[in-house]
């Protein structure tokens, strides 16, 4: 059965995901994940939403934005944006599930611009929203984007969620923020993870016919290899029925293409 760039992001995002975790997903395909986890192997996974929530029960359907007021349904906490990043700052996000515009190999994210002057950027994105405040508390960091070379950078032109910095080992610490760092980086054509010991990113996962040489020419550094490098799991045909008819039935973030 055929699927799509973001069906297998938004499922290999699911397979991440743990059971009886807490969350704090950003909008569109970690949504998408966290609720297709929640109707598989992660029943007692809670979701965080920015706008205040915590654990509601999405019986009205997937929110299109952390604002939207299903996220809010039969919450167990709903108390506004800044009481749940206050959350997070005490330790009660197991992860933050975030996307962006630029990666680079230590896992700094840029959602900000593309350009080498603030002032007069090539492209201006839309910004942090709380995904810097995400990626600085939450215990660990989820990356969710397409893989394509123009992303996958060597250093991004403007760290917007902070990750491992220059790769030195109390580099967070210096930078004052909580957690351990970027987890995993999941793409259309393979799973990331980081180095212990130089906290670069490491590929883990390939897609079937893809091949390591073809990752390795998809980013612009140097990519470290697992020595066991695994096949990516596909979505099985009830996975997609989830994820068409369930979760995104239409075609909010599930239908959009890549370039």
């Amino acid at each position: 059965m055929e699927y799509s760039a973001f069906e297998m992001i938004s499922y290999t995002g699911s397979r991440v995901l743990e059971d009886e975790k807490i969350v704090f997903v950003g909008t569109g395909l970690p949504i998408i994940a966290a609720m297709h986890a929640q109707l598989t192997h992660a029943p007692n996974l809670y979701m965080i939403y920015e706008a205040g929530s915590l654990a509601p029960i999405l019986d009205f359907g997937m929110p299109l934005s952390v604002g939207d007021t299903r996220a809010a349904r039969r919450a167990c906490y709903l108390k506004g944006l800044c009481a749940v990043f206050e959350l997070t700052q005490r330790g009660y996000s197991d992860y933050a599930f975030i996307g962006g515009a630029q990666i680079d190999m230590h896992g700094n994210l840029c959602s900000t611009l593309e350009g080498d002057v603030y002032e007069k950027p090539n492209v201006r994105f839309p910004g942090s929203g709380g995904a810097g405040a995400m990626a600085a508390n939450c215990e660990k960091t989820i990356v969710i984007m397409a893989l394509e070379r123009r992303r996958f950078v060597k250093q991004v032109d403007y760290v917007t969620s902070i990750g491992f910095g220059d790769g030195s080992p109390d580099y967070r610490e210096r930078a004052g923020v909580m957690g351990s760092g970027p987890y995993r980086v999941i793409t259309q054509f393979a799973l990331f993870g980081f180095d212990e010991e130089t906290r670069r990113m490491k590929l883990l996962e390939v897609a079937p016919g893809k091949t390591v040489d073809d990752i390795k020419g998809m980013v612009e550094f140097e990519l470290l290899v697992a020595p066991d490098v695994k096949e990516m799991a596909i979505p099985t045909e009830e996975d997609l029925r989830l994820l068409r008819e369930v979760v995104d039935p239409e075609g909010y973030f599930l239908k959009r293409v890549t370039r």
